[in-house]
């Protein structure tokens, strides 16, 4: 698959505890950052439903993200600090580019 991939999940945060998690997530993000293949990422939270956070992370594959990231020790230190506040667990996807419009979809 040429180009780039998204990879999209929403985070449930368990309520409350946004402002921790906010925290962590700025800790957490330069283990994912330094990873091969990556490109960028953008955390953004709901304005209906504050407790939800979408997380959108631009690769250069999928498997720079599942071989690769998944694969890491940052990544068991990136769920040391993240997967606790979630609940239920989020759905992780991944999506190729079909048409975009205007400039970078994300930063």
């Amino acid at each position: 698959m040429g180009g780039m991939i998204r990879e999209h999940a929403l985070l449930p945060v368990r309520p409350g505890l946004e402002a921790d998690f906010e925290a962590a997530f700025d800790q957490a993000r330069a283990l994912i950052a330094a990873q091969p293949g990556f490109r960028s990422l953008s955390l953004s939270r709901s304005i209906e439903s504050p407790s939800t956070y979408l997380l959108l992370v631009v690769w250069d594959s999928v498997e720079a993200h599942t071989d690769g990231f998944r694969r890491s020790s940052e990544y068991a230190r990136w769920k040391e600090l993240l997967h606790r506040f979630y609940e239920p667990f989020p759905t992780v996807e991944h999506f190729v580019d079909v048409t975009a419009v205007g400039g970078t979809v994300a930063p």
